[in-house]
């Protein structure tokens, strides 16, 4: 079955929307979990307060540990404890878990079938003044590689609180990665979330534009755009990208023949990647994609990174044009 959830978009922009961290999201999920499960653990490497598990520390001491600036251990030691039956939740930024420990991911964890979540804080362009040594724009590629991995990237405040609870109840290996600043939270505490499942957010006949992570957003933004030009785009946020909601993506390239992708990742390896393999196989459409373009980014402010390197609701509205002309 395919979710459905158009009525969460009714007059969105015609309300102004609160704005909250995604990482803020992961920080309260944990201690929700703290509360609920004695088996949940959560280790940093020297992070606590940027990846906001300090909260979770403050409350839960005998079962917070921090390793230092270590992660290659850090996952070894992760490993360990689901191997004894806890459930933990690593922190880092996704430069450096997954990016710097991935040996340790791929054997002492995926192999092993440890139920390790790796949480990638700091994601994407959106950290901004780091620069492009700090700015994870490859994790989704290295992560969903991984037998027995799931991949999740959350849309908003709400959304990564929901991961963060679905994922410490889901059993084996899972990264799911987040953004730094603050981004309007557009979903509501009551929206269903279910790992695997693509959710419509916009009905439309004329193309689809599957988007994850906050340039969900985005992707409805220029949606509305369209529509003044007459053009009806379904909306998808597939905020799981492995494993992929193949039925959904088959059923909106059946319906509307055509498809754009939108991920704030490198557009070699991410959602688009995973879009295009799954449609080759079951029902090749038209697609172009919106990602970063086989580039590092560089320091500066969020907004003018996505401007500049066309992560914004102009480009996708380019873009569908495009695939229109070729459907």
């Amino acid at each position: 079955m395919i979710v459905t959830e158009a009525h969460l978009v009714e007059g969105l922009f015609e309300r102004e929307l609160p704005s909250k961290a995604p990482r803020d999201g992961f920080g309260d999920g944990l201690v929700v979990l703290g509360e609920r499960n004695p088996d949940v653990v959560v280790l940093t490497g020297d992070l606590a307060d940027s990846t906001r598990v300090s909260a979770f520390r403050d409350r839960f001491p005998d079962r917070f540990f921090q390793v230092g600036v270590a992660e290659q251990n850090m996952m070894g030691i992760a490993a360990g404890l689901a191997i004894c039956g806890k459930i933990p939740f690593c922190s880092s930024y996704a430069t450096f878990s997954p990016g710097r420990n991935w040996d340790q991911l791929r054997v002492s964890v995926c192999y092993s079938e440890a139920n390790v979540k790796v949480a990638g804080a700091h994601a994407g362009l959106s950290v901004g003044p780091d620069g492009a040594t700090h700015q994870a724009l490859e994790d989704i590629a290295i992560t969903r590689v991984l037998p027995n991995m799931t991949v999740v990237v959350p849309c908003d405040y709400h959304q990564t609180l929901k991961a963060t609870i679905a994922l410490a109840e889901h059993r084996g290996p899972a990264y799911f990665r987040f953004g730094r600043e603050r981004t309007p939270i557009f979903t509501t505490p009551e929206t269903p979330f279910e790992l695997g499942r693509a959710q419509v957010l916009r009905h439309g006949s004329d193309l689809t534009i599957v988007a994850c992570g906050p340039l969900v957003l985005e992707a409805l933004k220029a949606a509305r755009t369209l529509a003044a030009e007459g053009i009806e785009a379904r909306v998808l946020n597939c905020h799981t990208i492995k494993p992929l909601d193949v039925e959904a993506l088959v059923a909106a390239a059946r319906e509307t023949g055509a498809l754009v992708t939108v991920e704030e990742h490198q557009i070699h390896g991410g959602l688009g990647s995973a879009v295009a393999e799954a449609l080759a196989l079951h029902h090749p459409a038209p697609m172009e994609m919106v990602a970063m373009p086989d580039s590092f980014g560089e320091s500066g402010r969020a907004e003018e990174l996505l401007e500049k390197w066309g992560l914004t609701a102009p480009a996708i509205v380019e873009r569908a044009r495009r695939v229109l002309r070729r459907r």
